[in-house]
């Protein structure tokens, strides 16, 4: 790579390292893929929201294609013995799983004492003295354990609110599981489970074992494994990738940051520094980054996919303002509830608001944008391409989902098109 890139050539960069520079491969998708995509991008985030698919789901067929989920539960979480073998659930960016070899890196996170683990200790101590104490031995005895198999131990004393579960067990079991006092996974239904970790991981309560790696040499680690997954970005890029801290200072508790880390990369051959056309500001490239010459992918990729993660990046990569609108008041939102980005080449060419009526077995498109502009260095693709490229991914999501029937809402400057593009494919 040259010391000056251009844009395209940055987010072909980008793409090839995240899995999404070509055409998904047409193959029966196994275990060893699924360990191969957290290999690589060290990260896969989990949340509750399932108006289309479980978040965890959606990163894995955007790159793979359809492919039995039961089974990607078990590579992730194994649930015949309560946890995976190669695979743990912590806080990395986000709640998320991680392959194994991951777990010594997050120690630093798991024992260091942050503010909300303070509160939510004195809080639980103060309200129901004792509690976190028989949590904690009930898990070591019964475990895996979901809250419920052990609410007993402090019922209820007002009703289930509508959004989040905040029994007091419930909190002391978090709290044991930010702080690595437990081990969590999931059980059927995406349920949380708590077990010990010495019976989930092998190894002893973060407050007593010595098994991590030291939190400087851990987020160092952490970044290196970052840069490796995104191939190419500006310090923040890649710090986001794990949720590092940019700036070193007395409220991150780290003593380095963002231009440490870059720095040490380049001193170590792991990255050099270029500037991208249209940036701005220095970028890192990893020093085994590959440029394919041309992308030839298309995906729709839901907003927990790490390529969606940082706005900022995919703004001024792919010129495209983006946020989630789950938790925006209907009337203000502008795109829809859960819109999701679709890829075509090296531009993030659309955007669609999609839900799955699963009793009826509809895929609804509830509404349907195209990008009002190209990526930064490229041509606006026409709406005639975009509507053929996203009817095409829709088909395909449609049968994984078990959704046969596609209905397609008027709302959208796409929707009159997308709506002759699904209407003009085969078996629509």
């Amino acid at each position: 790579m040259t010391t000056s890139v251009s844009a395209k050539e940055a987010r072909r960069v980008f793409l090839h390292r995240q899995g999404l520079g070509r055409a998904r491969p047409r193959k029966a998708v196994r275990p060893r893929d699924i360990a191969g995509y957290l290999e690589r991008q060290g990260i896969l985030q989990l949340d509750t929201v399932n108006v289309l698919a479980r978040a965890h789901y959606m990163p894995l067929y955007s790159r793979l294609g359809p492919y039995d989920t039961a089974m990607a539960d078990h590579a992730l979480w194994g649930h015949e013995s309560g946890h995976a073998e190669n695979a743990f659930e912590h806080w990395g960016h986000e709640a998320s799983v991680m392959p194994r070899d991951l777990l010594p890196l997050m120690h630093h996170r798991m024992a260091a004492g942050s503010s909300w683990q303070a509160r939510t200790r004195e809080g639980l101590e103060a309200e129901r003295p004792g509690l976190i104490a028989a949590v904690l031995a009930a898990v070591e005895d019964a475990g895996p354990v979901t809250a419920g198999d052990i609410e007993h131990l402090a019922p209820r004393t007002g009703r289930k609110g509508p959004w989040w579960d905040s029994s007091h067990v419930k909190v002391a079991l978090e709290y044991l599981f930010i702080t690595g006092e437990v081990a969590a996974s999931r059980g059927r239904h995406f349920a949380r489970t708590y077990d010990s970790t010495q019976r989930a991981w092998g190894l002893p309560r973060a407050s007593e074992g010595d098994w991590g790696v030291p939190a400087d040499a851990a987020r160092q680690a952490l970044f290196d494994r970052a840069l490796a997954a995104v191939g190419i970005g500006t310090p923040k890029d890649v710090c986001d990738h794990f949720r590092l801290s940019f700036q070193a200072g007395p409220r991150t508790r780290d003593v380095a940051g963002a231009k440490v880390w870059a720095a040490s990369a380049v001193e170590r051959g792991l990255a050099t520094w270029v500037e991208v056309e249209g940036w701005g500001e220095p970028a890192l490239v990893a020093a085994d980054a590959v440029d394919p010459g041309r992308t030839t992918g298309a995906a729709l990729l839901s907003p927990f996919d790490p390529a969606c993660w940082y706005r900022p990046r995919l703004e001024r990569m792919f010129g495209m303002d983006y946020r989630i609108e789950i938790y925006t008041p209907a009337a203000k939102r502008q795109y829809g509830y859960y819109c999701l980005p679709l890829l075509i080449g090296d531009q993030m060419a659309g955007r669609f608001d999609l839900k799955v009526d699963r009793k009826s077995g509809t895929l609804m498109v509830q509404a349907a944008w195209a990008q009002p502009h190209g990526a930064p260095g490229s041509r606006r693709l026409s709406d005639h391409t975009t509507a053929r490229a996203a009817a095409a991914e829709l088909r395909t999501l449609s049968r994984w989902l078990a959704a046969p029937h596609i209905v397609v809402a008027s709302r959208g400057n796409l929707a009159p098109a997308l709506h002759q593009a699904v209407g003009d494919t085969p078996g629509a």
